[in-house]
């Protein structure tokens, strides 16, 4: 991982572009289990699950997010954590430290329930609670990839300029796609845990800490803020209508 954020901060720093690290965030996990299965001697049904969970989300992730970059350029959120990229040491430095590294290790802890299930897994069976996180999964790839589908097509149509999606899953919650993203990481972590409880405890951190930034940190809470901004008076409505994370049927008399 370090050997990675090394060369693509070199990418970075010659570009003056830094928002690609939002898709390697996903290949970089798929990467991981893929690695990992390739340290088990004869990888068991468990093993196989947890492998193919993280590379198809890992996979469709790092697609959808490369392309936004292709498509939109760098993202507003770095232009103001980082120094201007005329400023190319300042710049350079900066992104080496607080995108690179920093996403270098939380990719490691965020990603550790796929790894040491994998490895811990061997080749076992699939047990029921393996399936239980399977199907959270499910509910999981449901809400990210719908959802991302869904503001991706409102996004495309000129009529919609200026205006805050609030249909389909956004209807319901007004980040489908983070929360998708927390069922989907709970989901690995129970696979991981049907190995052994010591399995699951070693590996809790990853989706909790994850829960955490799509909540506080640099999901949900960053989004919102520039919403505010942006849309005023009819995101505050919105906020009013909808839950914040956890879908729940829309509050129809909330004051206006």
């Amino acid at each position: 991982m370090l050997g990675a954020a090394a060369v693509f901060w070199l990418i970075s720093a010659a570009t003056g572009k830094v928002s690609f690290v939002d898709s390697i965030w996903g290949g970089a996990m798929a990467g991981l289990a893929v690695s990992s299965a390739f340290q088990v001697e004869t990888p068991g049904n468990l093993a196989v699950l947890i492998l193919l969970m993280t590379a198809v989300w890992g996979g469709r992730l790092f697609y959808h997010l490369l392309a936004r970059f292709f498509r939109n350029g760098e993202d507003e959120r770095y232009r103001k954590m980082l120094p201007s990229p005329d400023d190319r040491m300042a710049f350079a430095i900066t992104a080496l430290w607080k995108v690179w590294l920093l996403q270098a290790g939380l990719i490691m802890l965020v990603s550790s329930p796929a790894q040491i299930g994998i490895l811990a897994s061997g080749g076992m069976a699939i047990p029921l609670l393996a399936w239980l996180g399977f199907a959270l999964w499910l509910v999981g790839v449901f809400f990210e990839w719908v959802g991302d589908a869904q503001l991706a097509r409102f996004k495309a149509d000129p009529d919609n300029k200026g205006k805050v999606m609030m249909e389909g899953l956004w209807r319901y919650t007004r980040h489908p796609n983070y929360f998708g993203d927390a069922c989907v990481w709970w989901g690995i972590w129970l696979a991981c845990a049907s190995a052994g409880w010591i399995y699951g405890l070693w590996s809790i951190a990853g989706p909790i800490f994850l829960t955490f930034t799509l909540v506080k940190w640099s999901g949900a809470a960053m989004t919102e803020s520039g919403m505010r901004d942006k849309y005023g008076d009819e995101f505050a409505a919105y906020v009013r209508r909808t839950s914040g994370f956890i879908p729940l049927p829309p509050r129809e008399n909330a004051k206006a």
